[in-house]
């Protein structure tokens, strides 16, 4: 090759290295919809509009305070045919309330509403005249998804997945960065996590998990324990703490025994689960909320994927915790 050709093909070379895109890590926050929510990942392109879209499609599908959304038609009894992210919510809610025996279930939202945490506040005055009525209409088996439509078995029946409705963004947004080869991201939907491979520093994912105190503004930041994940993992923390109020100088958290309709009343203050996805991670951690501490070890026996950390408060009204064998690997020393 001739000196000339010889530079013009170096010189060439040099252009496309530096047309190549090159991987960095971005960071997106946003506060535009009902929940805020953080994405950091490391890609060649932007990808803030596909995360927007993916959160669009989420609320069109379970925001119960849409009108326009899919639950909404479902709750208003509706002919409809739900779409898929509806269906991998409810199809999930299914499976967890059976593996707990109830202790999740996505119909007892009128128990919710009547206790002022759902989308309405149908009562001012809980009595238990008033849950008797409900649970008539309450409960899991009541309801079905069959050829692409929620069936009822009474018209009464409405649908809520606040329990599970950040896990499942944080998977929908990771499903959409695995399609575009994302590997090292970590998302995080109203405080549920979802993580992949590393952080910008080449380390493990690290996950601060709060010190349950009465803190309804959500400013308490002190930290009980920090989880690390490295990899394909999805956390997510339920507690009382935050969402509760007082009445008759008693305090009401906002998760509902389904089985009886009154608040929980478990010494449990927070229930941390690592699983496979978000949305998993979610339903359990409130789930355990429910079924106490002694339950939680039999749960945790049954579903080896599980791992749960749990802040409790002991008869000495001290706070303790208590984890599964599964936790250990992922506390960070």
């Amino acid at each position: 090759m001739r000196p000339i050709a010889q530079l013009a093909a170096i010189i060439i070379a040099f252009i496309c290295i530096g047309c190549t895109p090159r991987k960095e890590f971005r960071e997106m926050v946003c506060y535009e919809l009902h929940t805020p929510y953080s994405v950091k990942y490391e890609a060649t392109q932007n990808l803030e509009n596909d995360i927007r879209q993916v959160m669009r499609d989420y609320y069109h599908a379970i925001n119960p305070f849409d009108s326009t959304s899919i639950i909404s038609h479902v709750n208003r009894n509706e002919d409809i045919i739900v779409d898929s992210i509806f269906t991998v919510v409810f199809n999930t809610a299914m499976h967890i309330a059976e593996a707990t025996d109830g202790a999740l279930d996505v119909t007892c939202a009128p128990y919710i509403n009547a206790w002022g945490f759902g989308f309405k506040t149908d009562s001012t005055s809980v009595t238990q005249a008033l849950l008797d009525s409900m649970s008539q209409f309450v409960g899991y088996r009541k309801v079905a998804l069959t050829d692409g439509k929620i069936v009822k078995q009474d018209t009464r029946t409405i649908l809520n997945f606040s329990a599970l409705g950040d896990g499942c963004a944080c998977d929908l947004i990771a499903h959409m960065l695995d399609n575009h080869g994302v590997e090292n991201y970590m998302i995080e939907v109203g405080g549920e996590v979802r993580t992949s491979g590393h952080n910008p520093r080449g380390a493990a994912w690290h996950i601060g998990i709060v010190t349950p105190e009465d803190d309804p503004n959500g400013t308490n930041n002190d930290l009980q324990a920090i989880a690390q994940l490295d990899g394909r993992y999805g956390l997510a923390t339920s507690g009382n703490y935050r969402n509760y109020y007082e009445r008759d100088g008693r305090k009401y958290g906002h998760t509902i025994n389904p089985a009886t309709g009154y608040p929980a009343e478990q010494d449990i203050l927070s229930a941390t689960v690592i699983a496979p996805t978000s949305i998993e991670a979610d339903a359990y951690a409130t789930a355990l909320m429910v079924m106490g501490r002694e339950k939680a070890r039999t749960i945790a026996e049954e579903h080896k994927e599980l791992a749960y950390y749990l802040i409790y408060i002991d008869e000495n009204d001290s706070i303790r915790t208590e984890q599964s064998p599964s936790f250990d690997k992922f506390l960070s020393r």
